[in-house]
């Protein structure tokens, strides 16, 4: 089975099954927020995007939620005033985004499709992009960011969020079993390499995605290879150290503000 395919099964399973965090619609309460201007969006778990890295949303920019279903940037920047284009893998993550639209009358658009694969839209077609942790589910991240710059217009603004690629180095199995961090994978590191044709299926049945370490320099470094200019960078924390205890040491997360010049 191919990655995305895979990818797109699990995360349908993670809707069904609720309990994911990146699953749950926007509250009524957060969308009447954001149409007040107190809009509240999240690239990574915990720490919300800064209101000066997306300014004049309530102008009607153009803006591409890129593999950001689950109804929550989407409609929340579509209350707070933009035009929101929503594009991710998962139908059921998808549904979330319509869900919250016909509860709350706001017009999103939703397409299916792979966050490295724009062809359906135009270029310099959008003035945002909010592109949340999501790259960790594609083998490769270069062709995103070359996407992301064809489709913004020029001082158009991609903002985006990222796993630390360390977070990739240890043996949480054996961390629960123990208390103890323990290195056991070599960085790049991918579940599709790791894991057997029965140990992915295994791994899908329990709702999981195939997920892939990207370094540093193909995460900063390839947003600035495709021509956009870093103004902005902050790291985060995991909201749940039990699954991820090295959140207890050091930000596992990265959020970067980039701009088309």
């Amino acid at each position: 089975m191919k990655v995305r395919e895979h990818n797109r099964i699990a995360w349908d399973k993670q809707v069904e099954w609720g309990g994911n965090p990146w699953t749950i619609p926007a509250s009524p309460g957060e969308i009447q927020a954001a149409r007040q201007g107190q809009w509240v969006i999240y690239l990574t778990p915990t720490k919300a995007v800064p209101h000066a890295w997306l300014p004049g949303l309530e102008e009607g920019r153009q803006v591409l939620c890129l593999a950001s279903g689950g109804g929550q940037q989407g409609p929340i920047l579509a209350a707070a005033g933009a035009r929101v284009t929503v594009l991710d893998n998962s139908p059921k993550q998808l549904g979330q985004d319509h869900l919250v639209a016909e509860r709350e009358g706001l017009e999103i658009t939703t397409i299916e499709g792979d966050m490295a694969h724009l062809d359906m839209f135009p270029d310099e077609g959008f003035d945002f992009i909010v592109h949340p942790v999501s790259n960790v589910f594609a083998a490769e991240i270069l062709p995103v960011w070359r996407e992301a710059y064809r489709v913004l217009r020029h001082g158009g603004v991609l903002v985006a969020g990222f796993n630390n690629p360390a977070l990739h180095l240890f043996d949480y199995d054996q961390a629960q079993k123990t208390g103890q961090l323990m290195v056991k994978y070599k960085l790049p590191y991918s579940d599709a390499e790791r894991l057997s044709e029965a140990e992915q299926q295994a791994f899908l049945e329990g709702g999981n995605a195939l997920e892939f370490s990207h370094t540093l320099e193909e995460q900063i470094g390839g947003q600035i290879a495709a021509g956009f200019v870093i103004t902005g960078l902050y790291e985060d924390y995991d909201r749940d150290v039990e699954n991820n205890p090295l959140s207890r040491f050091m930000p596992t997360y990265i959020a970067t503000r980039a701009v088309k010049p």
